[in-house]
């Protein structure tokens, strides 16, 4: 994972040190790419210990397209605690609001809503939207197994008229994949990166989407590579980013990735998918910049 260390190495060395809506000042640079080939093994970081299990839970709730918090939490998953849709409480920094935010489980018009039901009005976490909106992610599965030559096989979540209905909207905003000699390939596009405690959730949540793709389509896994626009270390993450950077990369192998019983990526639960061989160094605490 050295081209991740890199990225953290350009931030250190060249990022401006500035302001931003959370308060807590970042170091900035104007845009990265990070390109892993999944032939090289799983991209999980290894320079500090990662909690895939937390990743993959989170990509099963955006598969689904669910919105409810409380999903998240009854499977030990909290990393979506601090966070609620505006419609329900306005976001905003003083600790009441950040109390009443915590308490509030609809997370609104996030990811995963996104994708199964782009274009659709939203209303609440447990309305039933069958049917209702563009299901991006079930065409894109359809077109991979008719057409997996095509070049328009794209996934948004960006969707402009629901801006302020999930803070914050949509870091990761849109992805594709592509079909080159039978492997599948997954580009994804992020406007806002936090590379201390987001950007190793994000690598390894694209390439397990990658990976249920390539089943999904009996395809190969191919090459993750991520268009990374406003990329920041927080200035309260800076200790443990330059710890990092003082890790061996290469002392621990990439695991792999193993998915049991699989029958379709819409059917597929976070408990069908092991990493084996993972080894890292230990764990590096992050707070989460609200």
């Amino acid at each position: 994972m050295k081209q991740y260390l890199d990225i953290v190495q350009k931030i250190l060395t060249e990022g401006e040190l500035t302001p931003n809506r959370t308060g807590i000042d970042a170091y900035r640079i104007a845009g990265a790419i990070f390109q892993h080939d999944l032939k090289n093994g799983f991209p999980l970081l290894t320079t500090k210990k990662v909690p895939y299990r937390l990743i993959a839970s989170e990509l099963e709730f955006f598969i689904k397209g669910i919105t409810d918090k409380q999903w998240l939490i009854e499977r030990n998953n909290h990393i979506w605690d601090e966070w609620c849709t505006p419609l329900k409480v306005p976001y905003a920094h003083d600790e009441e609001t950040k109390k009443k935010m915590a308490a509030e489980r609809d997370l609104g018009t996030i990811y995963g809503w996104e994708w199964r039901h782009f274009g659709a009005t939203y209303k609440s976490y447990d309305t039933d939207y069958a049917g209702q909106g563009v299901d991006q992610l079930k065409k894109l599965a359809e077109n991979l197994k008719k057409d997996p030559d095509s070049r328009r096989m794209l996934v948004l979540a960006w969707n402009p008229l629901d801006i302020d209905k999930a803070v914050p909207p949509y870091c990761h905003y849109g992805f594709q994949v592509t079909v080159i000699k039978g492997r599948l390939n997954l580009f994804w596009n992020q406007r806002s990166v936090d590379v201390a405690l987001g950007l190793p959730f994000n690598i390894a949540s694209y390439a397990t989407l990658l990976h249920l793709l390539a089943k999904e389509a009996n395809l190969k896994e191919g090459i993750l590579t991520g268009f990374l626009a406003d990329t920041h270390i927080y200035k309260n993450h800076e200790a443990g980013a330059r710890e990092q950077l003082v890790r061996d990369p290469n002392l621990y192998p990439l695991p792999r990735l193993e998915t049991k019983n699989f029958k379709s990526i819409f059917d597929w639960q976070y408990t069908d998918t092991e990493v084996i061989g993972y080894q890292s160094y230990p764990g590096i605490k992050f707070e989460i910049a609200v």
